[in-house]
């Protein structure tokens, strides 16, 4: 038979993964009496848990939040995954680096010595995945995330000054950037980079935001019933609007091409374009871009002979990067070398 400090952790613990629980439930699952159950419910509410008693057919118990954090109890795998994730929060672009450091040290001095071995052979370094992905601070995306909740139109001003040219006409007056309106719907992580999706009020359109350039007004504007985001998901979503798709995730244009190598070069550096394996020294490769340049030009990286497919819109820009690449050659005048 479990001892009572073990049996209390583990109604502790079954209490804090879901908001109710039958009496009969728990007292099954820890195959002890409801009396019992009743019994340690008392125990860990003399040492500051806060679980309220639900009414009803079945009765049961709920762990509520506290006016003081209590001592938290976590399963092995939890612990690790706690430790682990934050250790990533360094790249998660939060700007809570500090201090998910100073609650790993926490974690790490309360955990069981078999635990702190295998968190410390786990090493890795969290590395942001973008040098420009911008760090945003807590109180930003509590604001933002706290407007998707509650269904309030956010106000705030946007710093779009990297999507303006750098140098101004001369005599130019700088205009103040007027205050956003939009209807928040998600708050979204991608790539180290966080997003609010919204509704653009001023522009009767879906936008997409760098939660890194928001400054939240307050107060929030008012409430509003959600509108029903395009596509199947925010991940789709995303995804469509980062390709330049106006629906899905299809790239607006594609184009097949052979190429003069193995399918074992090209699969590596193919994204997410498709390749068949034609021989020992060829293969197709089917992509996509959001231009018909940017996508005769990826397919040049390949450094190897390319015959076209389709269709004609690849084969004409094929023509028309060659053309301006030829006419680059001629235009270039080595420097003179200076001993």
């Amino acid at each position: 038979m479990i001892s009572t400090t073990s049996r209390l952790f583990q109604l502790l613990s079954l209490l804090q993964l879901r908001r109710d629980w039958p009496g009969q439930v728990l007292a099954e699952r820890l195959g002890i009496s409801h009396r019992t159950v009743r019994r340690d419910v008392d125990r860990l509410r003399d040492l500051g848990y806060r679980i309220q008693a639900v009414m009803g057919p079945d009765g049961g118990y709920r762990l509520d939040a506290g006016s003081e954090l209590p001592p938290l109890i976590f399963d092995d795998e939890q612990a690790v995954a706690l430790a682990v994730a934050l250790r990533a929060a360094a790249s998660s672009g939060a700007g809570v680096g500090e201090a998910a450091v100073r609650a790993l040290g926490t974690v790490r001095q309360v955990l069981p010595a078999r635990l702190r071995h295998r968190l410390d052979a786990l090493d890795f370094t969290a590395v942001p995945s973008r040098r420009d992905a911008g760090s945003v601070a807590p109180e930003v995306l509590l604001a933002i995330s706290g407007a998707v909740r509650n269904r309030e139109v956010l106000r705030f001003d946007y710093d779009s000054s990297e999507d303006r040219p750098r140098a101004e006409p001369a005599g130019a007056v700088a205009e103040l950037p007027p205050v956003r309106r939009a209807e928040p719907h998600h708050l979204a992580l991608r790539d180290g980079r966080w997003y609010l999706i919204a509704w653009d009020l001023g522009r009767a359109d879906w936008r997409i935001f760098r939660a890194d350039r928001i400054t939240p007004r307050i107060p929030s504007g008012p409430r509003f019933t959600p509108r029903a985001l395009p596509g199947e998901g925010v991940g789709e979503f995303l995804s469509a609007r980062f390709k330049g798709s106006a629906a899905g995730t299809a790239w607006p244009c594609s184009g097949k091409v052979i190429i003069e190598l193995p399918a074992r070069e090209v699969s590596p550096f193919a994204g997410d374009g498709t390749v068949e394996d034609l021989g020992p020294d060829r293969c197709s490769l089917e992509a996509g871009s959001w231009s018909w340049t940017a996508l005769a030009a990826w397919f040049g990286r390949f450094d190897a002979g390319i015959d076209v497919v389709g269709p004609p819109e690849l084969a004409a820009e094929f023509g028309r990067l060659a053309a301006r690449y030829t006419a680059a050659a001629g235009r270039f005048r080595p420097q003179p070398v200076h001993h």
